[in-house]
């Protein structure tokens, strides 16, 4: 599985398990509703780790929490612009 759709997963769960919707996690995490929405879609491929940083303030948890699933042991790189 690629990485960004690892992270998108992830973020899915945490939705669900905070009972939010997007919109909720964009007030909660001071993301624009755009970025997060363009992410989740797929439209934008890669985000950010600071923007990350701020989803998860807006879960209430960590990076370590956010990244410590299996679902990251075998995540693929995302193809490269090289």
């Amino acid at each position: 599985m690629k990485l960004s759709n690892a992270i998108r997963k992830r973020i899915k769960y945490y939705l669900k398990e905070n009972n939010m919707n997007i919109w909720a996690l964009c007030k909660n995490s001071g993301i624009p509703c755009s970025t997060i929405s363009t992410f989740m879609s797929g439209k934008t491929e890669l985000i950010k780790l600071d923007t990350l940083l701020h989803i998860c303030d807006g879960f209430g948890i960590t990076l370590g929490e956010f990244f410590t699933d299996s679902i990251f042991d075998n995540a693929e790189q995302d193809s490269s612009k090289d």
